[in-house]
């Protein structure tokens, strides 16, 4: 005779809404280098992950950050600066700071600009939450450090591959970092057929956006000679140079992204078999012929991402069900395991 012992399940904070688009024209061919092509229809963030967005991920399982999920850049380079921390560690609090600098605009805030000083595991752990219900504790096996990846506490080396399945849910992950051929893909391919070429920007131009702010089309935040927040060719340290996501919301890809040719340059998947280098991530922004590579422990002012998704995805019902799963059972055993 034994007593049943039954397990907390975690609970969620649901403090992010992030927006997918649907990127289509599956089988589509590649561009003159051989990159873009996607056999298969996903969906990839409309913006950038923010700071705001980032902020409630690191409330909700960072009151102690061992994988140090929060880099102290992040309060104190006021070119980017978002996030501040207060208290001590196991009661850590975190919230939204800034812009910063005397130039101002009235689309910037705090909370909507994109998340930098993130390097390739910060943005696996972010994806881990989300593909398990953006749940609330310490980071562990249900809640940073594995669902989407396997990272049992890793914080350098290879990267892992995709999981095929969510093992906190038994079903596909719901999110995960973006490969090249999908980042690059929701970009800059024309859309409308496998064979509608590219375009050169992400904007849906063959010419190199212009700067200024607003509506109008082909436009992004970028270092053309001046910086797209000043319009001043000299870089101020105390001055903010993020824009919102989607402030320049006249000028998104075909298939409705916005930022991919400008505001912070995007860690991507390297794991996919397509990928020949799983310990090396390489980022594209700006123009899709320009490629910059880092190591994926590399936390820079300039390097955020953003995260796709299956173009299918179960039910909500079938969702909560599965994670209310993880709830019941007699016995559990847990593995342990960075441009403005």
């Amino acid at each position: 005779m034994f007593a049943m012992v039954l397990v907390a399940s975690p609970t969620r904070a649901q403090l992010v809404d992030y927006e997918l688009v649907t990127v289509g024209d599956p089988g589509n061919a590649p561009d003159a280098s051989g990159n873009g092509a996607v056999p298969y229809e996903y969906r990839i963030g409309k913006y950038e992950v923010t700071i705001g967005q980032y902020t409630a991920f690191l409330n909700a399982v960072a009151k102690a950050d061992p994988n140090s999920l929060y880099n102290m850049n992040m309060a104190t380079d006021l070119n980017v600066a978002g996030i501040s921390r207060a208290d001590l560690p196991g009661s850590y609090t975190y919230a939204a700071i800034g812009p910063f600098g005397d130039v101002q605009i009235p689309q910037a805030s705090a909370v909507n600009r994109p998340i930098t000083y993130v390097n390739w595991f910060d943005a696996a752990r972010f994806a881990n939450w989300l593909a398990n219900g953006q749940p609330t504790g310490a980071q562990g096996p249900t809640t940073t450090e594995n669902g989407a990846y396997d990272l049992t506490n890793s914080l350098s080396g290879s990267v892992p591959a995709l999981n095929a399945t969510n093992p906190n849910t038994g079903a596909v992950p719901l999110y995960h970092i973006p490969t090249l051929n999908e980042w690059y893909k929701a970009g800059y391919y024309k859309g409308g057929g496998v064979s509608a070429g590219w375009w050169p920007y992400a904007t849906q131009s063959d010419t190199p956006p212009g700067t200024t702010i607003g509506s109008g089309a082909n436009r992004a935040n970028y270092n053309n000679g001046v910086f797209s927040v000043t319009q001043l060719a000299v870089q101020d340290v105390t001055q903010n140079y993020l824009t919102n996501v989607g402030a320049f919301f006249g000028s998104p890809s075909t298939y409705g992204t916005f930022d991919q040719s400008g505001n912070v340059i995007e860690n991507f998947d390297t794991a996919g078999a397509e990928e020949p280098q799983p310990s090396e991530q390489i980022s594209l922004n700006f123009s899709k012929i320009t490629a910059y590579a880092f190591e994926p422990t590399q936390e820079l002012s300039y390097l955020g991402f953003r995260l796709a998704a299956p173009a299918i995805v179960p039910e909500p019902a079938t969702y909560a069900m599965a994670l209310a799963g993880l709830a019941c059972g007699g016995f559990s055993m847990w593995r342990r395991r960075k441009r403005a």
